[in-house]
């Protein structure tokens, strides 16, 4: 678990979003929004930097790992695919293909460190019950006219209690809360529990997720190749975002260390048979607002 390092990108986010929200109010507060946002990139910038370098050590994987898993995630384009974003507007949204979740029954919502409008964007929208799991911040957010569950519990790929936390699969916990026949749409930001998770699952599980959104954090030697290739006997790849308060030039050709993808079942997606470059997406904001981006240009 690298949390120190999720953490910071997560309260930098949110602070930096305040700090825009705040220019768009009454003039008298301009002044401050403008001094939140200089402190906020200069000091925030230099200290995340600092803690990706440090942090990043046998996440990297090699370059012949990293250039397999770059192809593997390469996304195709998608002729059925109406693009809506889930959650915040900066780190902690995601895009789904809205028109493709009609028949989802329930949500659920991994990692979400106190704060969860993904969720709640599901569970409106949808109309559907949407179960957060996090066993680290167990602040329970609230969803005006939606229907979330919060639980104090992490996913792994096995049942155990690690320092008075507990931790379950995916299968378990679906199992658990009736949803063991459901169609679920799925969201998952674990700082790297993601790997054995995806390989824990079984195949029954796997298709009946209609789409998954997940942020995938460095890349685990063992596992990352494993896993993306399991997904992908379920699931296309419709969309790739690398999360721009990772930049990193150790990840080449990744951008940078986290990066967010969107899987749509098969049995749900049709791929535009006409070759064509995907770029990025217009509803693809950066993680952070102020800082430089990384994206790469569409092939």
């Amino acid at each position: 678990m690298l949390g120190s390092l999720a953490f910071r990108v997560r309260a930098f986010a949110r602070a930096a979003a305040s700090a825009v929200a705040q220019m768009g109010r009454r003039r008298p507060v301009l002044a401050t929004a403008i001094v939140i946002l200089l402190g906020v990139f200069l000091g925030g910038r230099i200290g995340l930097q600092l803690i990706l370098y440090s942090q990043v050590s046998g996440t990297t994987g090699t370059a012949q790992q990293r250039a397999e898993l770059f192809e593997l995630l390469r996304p195709v384009a998608l002729a059925n695919c109406r693009v809506e974003r889930f959650g915040e507007a900066y780190d902690g949204g995601y895009l789904q293909c809205a028109n493709l979740l009609t028949g989802v029954q329930a949500g659920y919502s991994y990692g979400i460190d106190g704060y969860d409008q993904w969720g709640c964007d599901v569970s409106t929208k949808l109309q559907v019950p949407v179960h957060q799991y996090d066993c680290f911040d167990t602040k329970r957010p609230a969803c005006p006219g939606g229907q979330t569950v919060f639980h104090e519990e992490c996913v792994a790929d096995g049942r155990r209690t690690e320092e008075g936390r507990l931790f379950d699969t995916m299968q378990s916990q679906t199992a658990k809360n009736g949803d063991g026949s459901k169609r679920i749409v799925l969201k998952i930001d674990v700082e790297g529990a993601e790997w054995a998770s995806f390989l824990s699952a079984p195949d029954e599980l796997l298709s009946r997720i209609d789409q998954i959104a997940v942020e995938f954090h460095g890349i685990d030697e063992e596992k990352s190749l494993a896993a993306v290739r399991r997904l992908k006997q379920f699931f296309v790849v419709a969309h790739i975002h690398f999360n721009n308060a990772t930049c990193f030039g150790g990840m080449k050709p990744f951008p940078a260390w986290a990066y967010e993808v969107l899987f749509v079942n098969k049995r749900l997606a049709v791929v535009d048979p006409t070759p064509k470059a995907v770029g990025v997406h217009p509803l693809a904001s950066p993680n952070i607002p102020f800082f430089s981006d990384c994206q790469p240009t569409a092939e």
